[in-house]
């Protein structure tokens, strides 16, 4: 077993136990680290095919109890009326201890114990995922639900989807559905969907063997329909159209499903319920829905999907790790892509997916998933439901707390209410793009502030002014925004990341706010350096000079395809700097999603000072990075995850189809040549 994968494992028994974790010394952390290579001669990860990656910076590794850069808290936010669609979510009731599963599995299983044995199988893999604000809950206690679907209402989920676990007259896992029934207080509308499947070890792997199984008869369906009546008869439940829906999981395994549909009809309107909606998963099964009897198909991603596996993108932890990992991009692209039905099919958008939990070392890991590419599904999905069926658009989403599988909306440590806050932005309009550029500036020095207010004041430009400020400079800085009369949104976080960071932190948001082109600045000073503000002098001067900034303004709105605007002169090969920063720039394109770097012809920008526009740099905005992978500010001048994010930068623009141009290029002035005059080659 690796040391990361050691480290890991006692960090997370450590966090189920409740211990208290500090960080390590730095010396401690090299005194391991050398004891290691003394002994094993290597730290580094091994690739799928057995290859050694190239070799890692020593870094902090993260895990998924820290917040990502774009975690949101809980808000309250109006939502639209009437909702554009019904958004249906999936919902598991696996979360209580019931005698068969104390049988099965062990006294007092609930799906909390596959979630929370979990452990990381390759680099960025956020295992475990841990609950956010409703904790490892117990639906024996009715005012979990309670919570649940007043989270629901407040984010537009109109709808639980219940899974139902009927074998033959025997339910299971019913409680917390009993208790919705009971109590008119949860007012949340509900359906069922019956799990028709048989269940087995499949989570230990022995799949053959049966722990309850069904007995599909002419009986068993009307003993079927008979119980789950006083659901559909209930007020709150479900309707389309004015009928109870009931879904069924897998129709395929029913002997004749059709005849089946056909009984619980005739039952149905013979005992007063009148006609029934009738629909059935896509999730093994892919027929038109009337072939079966059925009235409607759901899409249920990512299954009954075709999809490359992505592994050799990945460096492994675990080298015994045999699981497929997937880009969640393609699954969201292959779902918008996919050509109209013949019949009705609710669209069905998925946040995640990652069955790690429950097949140890053999999951299915869909990674790259973010909750604002999200929420651009889920707005599609909308869409698309009101074209199908103007009369009753759902859209269903698997799933509300699928924690074993990776597919959650509720709260998480890593997120918070990030995957709410999507589907909530999703019913609403989209927000117009301002057109007005923003400018951020990391003030670390606030006596070199005004030297770039003047520059700025100059061009004439209408801006949004956001300062970035570490904390212990708060105080000077607005001293100098009131002597300088400044309107200035200020931003204060600890001092971290250099510049880097509190952009990355803050870019998130301005996307959410609909702001378009930002100019990056920074009291840049480079002590290590004689030549630092020369170096400084000659950034500002070539981007924000009258008549660049002007020019450069018209080709961001003449060009929606032009993503960064450098100072020229700044844009530099990426093998020059390469050295300390190769393993965390090849982490970061892997985890955000973007080709390789090529050393040889790939190039970034020095200085970290550009025009960008927002949307080119999304993937990177938006990856679920966190602080911890930031080192505190001790004077590095290279290999810092921020200097690996300064080279990420043009990458990410380029792998999205967006131009990096020079601001000299735009009033006719040519790339400088020679040497870089800042900074050697290394």
């Amino acid at each position: 077993m690796r040391l990361n994968t050691i480290l890991r494992s006692l960090l997370f028994r450590s966090l189920r136990l409740g211990f208290r974790l500090t960080p390590m010394p730095a010396a401690t952390r090299d005194r391991i680290r050398q004891r290691f290579l003394d002994r094993h001669g290597s730290l580094v990860p091994t690739a799928p095919e057995g290859r050694p990656a190239p070799p890692h910076a020593w870094r902090p590794y993260d895990h998924s109890a820290h917040r990502a850069l774009g975690f949101v808290p809980r808000r309250n936010e109006a939502l639209p009326v009437p909702l554009p669609a019904t958004v249906v979510a999936f919902y598991l009731p696996q979360f209580h201890p019931i005698p068969e599963n104390d049988a099965w599995w062990g006294t007092g299983f609930t799906e909390w114990h596959n979630v929370t044995r979990a452990l990381p199988q390759f680099e960025g893999h956020l295992q475990p995922r841990l609950p956010g604000d409703l904790g490892y809950y117990d639906l024996r206690l009715p005012e979990v639900m309670r919570e649940q679907m007043t989270l629901a209402r407040e984010y537009g989920v109109g709808a639980f989807c219940s899974y139902f676990y009927w074998f033959a007259g025997k339910t299971l896992l019913e409680r917390p559905m009993k208790q919705w029934l009971a109590d008119p207080s949860m007012d949340l509308p509900v359906c069922l969907c019956w799990a028709n499947e048989n269940w087995s070890r499949r989570w230990d792997g022995r799949a053959g063997e049966v722990l309850i199984g069904q007995a599909h008869s002419p009986r068993d369906d009307l003993a079927f329909i008979e119980y789950v009546s006083v659901y559909l008869r209930d007020p709150r439940y479900l309707r389309v159209e004015g009928k109870p829906m009931l879904l069924v999981y897998r129709p395929g395994l029913l002997p004749d499903p059709r005849a089946t549909a056909d009984r619980w009809r005739a039952w149905c309107r013979e005992n007063g319920l009148g006609d029934i909606h009738l629909a059935y998963i896509q999730s093994f099964d892919n027929v038109d829905p009337s072939t079966i009897g059925f009235d409607a198909a759901v899409a249920f991603p990512p299954n009954n999907m075709s999809l490359e596996p992505i592994n050799p993108e990945y460096r492994l932890i675990n080298t015994d790790f045999a699981g497929h990992l997937y880009d969640w991009r393609d699954l969201a692209a292959q779902a918008m892509a996919a050509k109209e039905p013949a019949y009705r099919l609710y669209p069905g958008v998925n946040p995640g997916w990652d069955n790690e939990p429950r097949r140890s070392t053999r999951g299915r890991s869909f990674v790259r998933a973010t909750p604002r590419a999200f929420s651009a599904w889920v707005r599609h999905a909308i869409t698309t439901a009101g074209k199908r069926s103007p009369s009753a658009p759902l859209v269903f989403v698997n799933a509300w707390n699928e924690w074993a599988e990776g597919a959650v909306l509720e709260p998480d440590v890593r997120h918070g209410y990030a995957w709410l806050e999507a589907v909530r932005t999703a019913l609403g309009p989209e927000v117009p793009v301002r057109t007005r550029p923003c400018v951020v500036i990391h003030v670390w020095y606030p006596e070199l502030l005004e030297e770039i207010v003047t520059a700025l004041r100059a061009t004439g430009l209408t801006l949004r002014w956001i300062l970035t400020v570490p904390t212990e400079r708060e105080e000077a800085v607005r001293r100098e925004t009131a002597r300088l009369h400044l309107d200035a949104e200020l931003v204060v976080a600890p001092n971290r990341g250099r510049d880097i960071l509190p952009f990355l932190r803050l870019a998130g948001r301005l996307l959410d706010e609909g702001e378009d082109v930002v100019l990056k600045l920074h009291t840049k000073r480079s002590t290590h350096r004689q030549d630092g503000a020369a170096w400084r002098a000659e950034l500002l001067e070539r981007l924000v000079a009258p008549d660049r900034t002007a020019a450069i303004v018209r080709e961001f709105e003449g060009d929606r395809r032009l993503g960064l605007v450098a100072p020229e002169g700044h844009v530099q090969p990426l093998n020059f700097y390469w050295g300390d920063n190769a393993a965390n720039v090849e982490y970061l394109c892997s985890f955000i999603g973007i080709d390789a770097p090529k050393t040889d012809s790939d190039t970034f920008i020095a200085g970290s000072m550009f025009w960008c526009r927002l949307s080119a740099l999304a993937p990177l905005i938006d990856a679920p990075l966190s602080e911890l992978e930031f080192a505190p500010e001790a004077g590095q001048v290279d290999g810092t995850m921020a200097h690996a994010v300064e080279r990420v930068i043009s990458l990410t623009a380029r792998d999205g189809g967006f131009r990096t141009v020079s601001a000299g290029s735009l009033v006719g002035i040519e790339e400088p040549g020679g040497p870089y005059a800042y900074a050697q080659r290394h």
